[in-house]
């Protein structure tokens, strides 16, 4: 196995395709990428077998930024004949010695024409889970602990067949969380917070990391689409921004709106937990503002957007993030930080940080 497929959004293939080639670097693992764009998922092809499972089995999958999923390969592309799309799946993995997987997931590229296969997937999963599962290659029942076989369509007569590892993946279909809009939420923003709180923080910690009655400053407020997930659990928030918040938030008691520029605004107390911010600003302004936040001691805990540019996105990120982490070092202060281009997000990544100063 020397090949790794990579998920990612459709139009971020370069970003996903700097990002494998970087990491992988980093670890001795040298290879090339196959990639189409608009395709939603690039191929590295590694030099080196041995090294690449070192790699895969020893870099974690929470690090990566643009990477969705990422599976080994087991095979060239299949061949999978609409009288027949079974026998090759099975025929391919049984050459490999693939044995005892806990989970099949039949999917598909995040993309206009990769949504078509939704139905054929849907269908074609029950009957291959069971002819794998007669010859050995899976075990009786799921396993959540065991080897994931994926089975990648790109058309309805071609896939990449492959494994995870529940340890090292992601747990979602196709590596992506959908979540349904509420109606009553001002803008489509919000999803974007919602899914960082459910990507980010654990859920046995909810109750002490995102409780109620917690403070919370919304820097960019308006129209109130982040602001609303904090209401939503019962937070108190100053919202902050020039332009007007939804009357439906204003009407619950939970929020002070200030018409401040985010970037002069100052808490006057010490009592915010939660900072967050989706301001339309160039990255290289927001950052360093929540920096300063964490360093003073401001708020606790703090989730922001970073706008990207069209060109250099993966490189861009990156050093904006050194420059960031370096202000937070230099400050001794201690902290976990993770970074994700959410499926919410559009041309922006998502941060998430956790001061460890005690307060």
């Amino acid at each position: 196995m020397k090949q790794l497929m990579l998920y990612c959004r459709a139009g971020f293939e370069k970003e996903c395709a700097a990002e494998i080639q970087d990491q992988a670097a980093a670890f001795n693992v040298f290879g090339f990428c196959k990639l189409k764009a608009n395709s939603a998922f690039v191929i590295f092809e590694a030099y080196d077998a041995d090294s690449l499972r070192a790699f895969y089995r020893d870099f974690d999958f929470r690090d990566f930024i643009f990477i969705r999923q990422w599976i080994l390969l087991l095979a060239e592309p299949l061949t999978l004949p609409a009288t027949d799309r079974i026998a090759p799946v099975l025929e391919a993995a049984l050459a490999q010695e693939v044995t005892s997987c806990g989970e099949l997931r039949v999917e598909f590229p995040d993309t206009n024409d990769g949504k078509t296969l939704s139905t054929l997937a849907r269908k074609f999963t029950v009957p291959l889970r069971q002819a794998l599962r007669q010859a050995g290659v899976m075990l009786p029942k799921e396993q959540k602990r065991a080897a994931v076989l994926h089975l990648f369509l790109i058309s309805g007569n071609e896939g990449y067949l492959g494994l995870s590892y529940p340890e090292n993946n992601s747990s979602l279909e196709n590596g992506i969380l959908r979540l349904k809009f509420p109606a009553e939420a001002p803008s489509r923003s919000t999803l974007k917070l919602e899914e960082a709180f459910l990507s980010f923080i654990p859920r046995d910690e909810w109750e002490t990391r995102l409780a109620p009655g917690m403070n919370a400053v919304d820097l960019g407020a308006s129209p109130g689409g982040w602001t609303y997930q904090l209401v939503k659990r019962s937070m108190m928030v100053t919202a902050i921004d020039n332009g007007p918040m939804a009357d439906s938030l204003m009407d619950t008691g939970q929020v002070k709106h200030q018409t401040v520029d985010g970037f002069k605004f100052e808490p006057k107390k010490r009592n915010v937990y939660w900072l967050v911010c989706d301001m339309i600003e160039q990255p290289q302004r927001v950052a360093p503002l929540i920096a300063s936040w964490l360093v003073k001691g401001w708020c606790q805990e703090t989730i922001f957007n970073l706008k990207l540019p069209m060109k250099r996105r993966y490189e861009t990120v990156k050093e904006i993030l050194a420059d960031f982490e370096q202000i937070l070092q230099q400050a001794g202060l201690g902290y976990e930080l993770q970074v994700k281009h959410l499926y919410h997000d559009r041309e922006e990544v998502t941060v998430h940080v956790l001061s460890l100063a005690k307060r």
